[in-house]
């Protein structure tokens, strides 16, 4: 087994149980739905003390996700978050492994606009979480943990009854305090975050867009 899959063996997992669920989906109008997507990220500056600069883009993102519609307006999912990033060339080297889980309410933009078309889909999501952040090379015990406010829009496009296919961008606000004293945040982050990722979203509970027909 190469290192690569075993470091992605988790992603290629994730899209496979998509696919059994999406075999196995009935026909009623879709209330559950499991997501899974995969991008980049770009962490801000005033997150890292002086001298500490990342990447502007680093890859990977990855988001898993299940999401609950209570109709075809409004919903709420339950995600997981997780990224990567690491220093800028020529600045003190570290890597950085940040994750998140947020709690989110869920709206069918689609359902405003009106002019969407049929096999298009627009849902914005925002909410609360928990940021975990672990850096990595030699600043390993300077680990953080804050509270988040998270919001994002999302654009989905029809595979199938069950399936889509969607562009996710997202901003991570981070509320965690400044580093006390100053060199407990070497290596380490506390600020935003900004996300760009590429995903599935299938449905677990029937046809994905039968609810807007």
């Amino acid at each position: 087994m190469t290192s690569s899959f075993k470091r992605y063996k988790y992603f290629v997992f994730a899209i496979g149980m998509m696919w059994f669920f999406q075999g196995n989906a009935q026909g009623d109008p879709s209330t559950f739905k499991g997501q899974i997507a995969l991008g980049v990220n770009s962490p801000s500056q005033s997150g890292f003390v002086d001298d500490f600069e990342a990447k502007s883009v680093n890859f990977p993102s990855i988001n898993l996700g299940v999401q609950y519609m209570f109709n075809s307006l409004l919903g709420t999912k339950l995600d997981f978050g997780y990224n990567r990033f690491s220093n800028l060339d020529n600045t003190p080297e570290f890597k950085v492994n940040y994750t998140r889980l947020n709690a989110q309410l869920v709206c069918n933009v689609t359902r405003v606009l009106g002019f969407v078309p049929q096999r298009i889909g627009v849902f914005a999501h925002a909410g609360p979480g928990f940021s975990m952040i672990k850096p990595l090379v030699d600043y390993g015990e300077n680990d953080t943990s804050f509270l988040n406010a998270m919001g994002g829009l999302e654009c989905h496009f029809g595979v199938s009854d069950a399936l889509s296919v969607y562009l996710d961008a997202s901003y991570i606000l981070g509320l965690g305090d400044d580093f006390d004293p100053v060199t407990t945040g070497y290596g380490s982050f506390n600020g935003n975050l900004l996300t760009f990722t590429v995903g599935f979203s299938i449905s677990l509970s029937g046809c994905y867009y039968c609810e807007h027909e």
